[in-house]
C-alpha cells in the first residue's frame, strides 16, 4: 500500500509541473522562444510528390533503417565478438562452474573486447568514412565504400585461405585476382567459421589441463575406495586454485587480443 500511494504522489506531482505548461503553451501564453514548458510536436504525412528527391529522402531512410536493424548481426559475425564469446564459454565449461561467470557477464566482456580490438577498424572509419560524410565531403555510396574497407581488411587478415576457396567455389565465381575482387557475401561466412575454427583450437588447449586435473583427482578418489564421492565436487576447488594461481584471466584475455595480431 504503502509503494502504491508513493507512486500515486509521484504521478500527481509529474501531472502538475506538466498541465500547466500545457495548457500555458495550448492558450498562446508562453512565446516559442521563452522559458517556459513546451512540448514538441510531430508531423507524419502520406501525402503524394511529384519531385524525385522526397523519394530518395524516403529510401536512405529505410536503408538506415535496415543498416540499424542489422546492427547486431554485423557486431557478431564481421568482428571478433564471435572467437572472444566462444572462447569465453569454453573457459566456463573447462572450470566446470556452471553458470560462474554468468552469461550476463560473458557476453558484456567479449563486446568491450571486442571494442578495445577493433578499436583501430573503428578509428579509420571515423575518418575516412563517418567525418567527411558528416561534413558532406563525400557521397552516401563513397561512405558506404570507404567504410566497408577496413573491416574487410581485419575480415581478410583472420580468414584462412581454405575457408576462403571453399566459399568461392560454392559461390561459383570466377577466380578473383586480388582481394578488392572478393564479394563481401562470400569473405563473410569464410571469416565467420575461421574464427570459429581458431576458437575451438584455444577452447581446445584450454581444456587440456583441467582434464588432466579432474583425471588425477579421479584416480586418487578410486585408489581410496570412494568411488560414491563425485570428482568434480573434489577437482572444482583445485580447477579454481590452478586457474587463480597461473592468473588464467590475465593470460586468456592477453592470448586472445594478441592472437588477432
Amino acid at each position: 500500500m504503502t509503494l502504491g500511494r508513493s507512486r500515486l504522489i509521484a504521478c500527481a506531482a509529474l501531472a502538475g509541473l506538466l498541465l500547466p505548461g500545457i495548457a500555458a503553451s495550448a492558450d498562446g501564453g508562453y512565446a516559442p522562444g521563452s522559458s517556459g514548458l513546451t512540448l514538441p510536436s510531430l508531423s507524419l504525412s502520406f501525402a503524394g510528390s511529384d519531385k524525385p528527391a522526397d523519394l530518395v529522402g524516403v529510401l536512405r531512410i529505410v536503408m538506415m533503417l535496415t543498416v540499424l536493424t542489422l546492427a547486431p548481426a554485423i557486431l557478431i559475425m564481421m568482428t571478433s565478438f564471435t572467437r572472444i564469446v566462444v572462447v569465453m564459454s569454453f573457459v566456463r565449461q573447462a572450470l566446470g562452474t556452471q553458470q560462474m561467470p554468468p552469461n550476463q557477464l560473458i557476453v558484456g566482456l567479449s563486446l568491450f573486447l571486442s571494442f578495445f580490438v577493433m578499436a583501430p577498424t573503428w578509428s579509420q572509419i571515423q575518418n575516412n568514412a563517418l567525418q567527411p560524410y558528416l561534413e558532406e565531403k563525400i557521397d552516401q555510396s563513397t561512405f558506404f565504400a570507404n567504410a566497408e574497407g577496413p573491416i574487410r581488411e581485419f575480415m581478410f587478415s583472420q580468414t584462412r585461405e581454405k575457408d576462403l576457396q571453399l566459399f568461392l567455389s560454392l559461390a561459383k565465381t570466377a577466380k578473383p585476382k586480388n582481394r578488392a575482387e572478393v564479394p563481401t557475401y562470400v569473405l563473410i561466412p569464410a571469416f565467420v567459421i575461421s574464427e570459429l575454427k581458431t576458437a575451438f583450437q584455444i577452447g581446445f588447449m584450454l581444456y587440456l589441463p583441467f582434464l588432466v586435473l579432474d583425471m588425477v583427482i579421479a584416480s586418487v578418489l578410486m585408489a581410496m575406495g570412494m568411488m560414491m564421492l563425485p570428482p568434480m565436487m573434489i577437482s572444482l576447488p583445485f580447477k579454481i586454485l590452478l586457474f587463480l594461481l597461473v592468473d588464467g584471466w590475465e593470460l586468456i584475455v592477453g592470448s586472445l587480443i594478441k592472437s588477432f595480431g
